[in-house]
C-alpha cells in the first residue's frame, strides 16, 4: 500500500456539501472521496500512471 500523509484542506462550504452528497452517494468516507477525485483527476491531465501501469494503489 502507498504511503500515506495527512495535511489539512481549507475549502468553502458549499463545495464540502457536495463533496459529502457525492460520497455518501457512492459509500465512500469523504476523506476516500476527496482522494478518488483528485487521482481521477491527475489520471485525466496525464500527471500520473493510469491503473495497472506502476499504480501502488
Amino acid at each position: 500500500m502507498a504511503k500515506r500523509k495527512s495535511f489539512a484542506l481549507r475549502i468553502d462550504a458549499k463545495t464540502l456539501e457536495a463533496m459529502q452528497r457525492w460520497a455518501k452517494d457512492d459509500l465512500r468516507s469523504m476523506n476516500s472521496q476527496i482522494e478518488f477525485v483528485l487521482r481521477e483527476a491527475l489520471r485525466k491531465s496525464g500527471r500520473i500512471p493510469k491503473p495497472g501501469k506502476n499504480d501502488e494503489s
